[in-house]
């Protein structure tokens, strides 16, 4: 009894040291990224546009073009990731066939994320001549949340107990109104939270909007789905190893770090109030 015991208290020293170790160079990045970019963050690098060859101004298109691509991935990925899941979980029979597919759902969320850009250029641009432009990019980061969405969604509706179905079924509801009454809605932490921390992703990508939409400075904000535009990834991409005076604009390199995280931190906020919402 007593070596068991001392084994479950080594074991649990030993977990909480691994996460002191995640937790100190998480705390360091995240204190060099603010001790190096606070000085730079009022309220006109957040609301002016660049100037002077971007050593000086702000980056409010930057901010604009990453929500508006952000959006565009949103109304493409979450329903059909989400219909998807549904019927993956509740429809589909347990055949090779989807099992298969399963699999390849599975192997698609760890692509590298640049094939998804080339893959947005063959089809999107090129294929269906949409051009760079916010939707070609928002389509291409769609498609690299889509597998995580789909993922994540199935999961928490294969959490959900089958009685709630069962119970559903026994009062005379159809296959359908079974799930929209009584398992979606107990999904919904899982599946939002899975779904935003999916979107955060897509957020900070550079790799997919890289050949797709994305541009090094624009003049101007997008006005429709058509145009080109700035990303908060990609300006921090160009300030940090491609401008031509890179230890001039380190300081506003390190401001836009600290909005991306911001831009981040407030998506995962948003998923955990909904998930605390409805896991109640």
């Amino acid at each position: 009894m007593a070596k068991r015991n001392t084994q479950q208290l080594l074991g649990m020293n030993l977990l909480r040291l691994f996460v002191l170790v995640v937790l100190f160079f998480l705390l360091l990045i995240l204190g060099d990224i603010f001790w190096k970019g606070a000085g730079v963050l009022n309220g006109t690098f957040l609301t002016a546009y660049p100037v002077n060859g971007m050593t000086e101004g702000g980056i409010f298109p930057a901010i604009i073009g990453t929500v508006f691509v952000t959006l565009v991935t949103t109304i493409f990925a979450i329903p059909f990731g989400i219909c998807a899941a549904i019927y993956l979980s509740e429809y589909a029979f347990d055949s090779p066939a989807n099992r298969l597919i399963r699999a390849a759902i599975r192997n698609l969320a760890g692509v590298p994320s640049i094939i998804y850009g080339l893959f947005g250029v063959a089809v999107f641009v090129q294929g269906l001549n949409l051009g760079t432009s916010v939707l070609s990019s928002g389509l291409t980061l769609g498609l690299l949340t889509l597998p995580y969405i789909i993922t994540t969604t199935e999961e928490a509706l294969k959490n959900v107990p089958h009685s709630f179905r069962e119970g559903a079924l026994a009062l005379g509801a159809t296959k359908w109104e079974a799930i929209r009454s009584n398992v979606l809605p107990t999904a919904v932490p899982g599946i939002v939270t899975g779904s935003i921390l999916g979107l955060s992703r897509a957020a900070g990508e550079t790799a997919p909007i890289l050949f797709t939409g994305v541009a090094f400075y624009l003049r101007y904000l997008p006005s429709n789905i058509n145009d080109e535009f700035m990303a908060l990834p990609y300006h921090l991409y160009i300030l940090s190893t491609q401008h031509h005076a890179i230890e001039e604009v380190r300081p506003l390199a390190y401001g836009t770090a600290m909005v991306l995280l911001g831009l981040i931190f407030i998506l995962n906020i948003i998923a955990f109030v909904i998930r605390n919402r409805y896991g109640k």
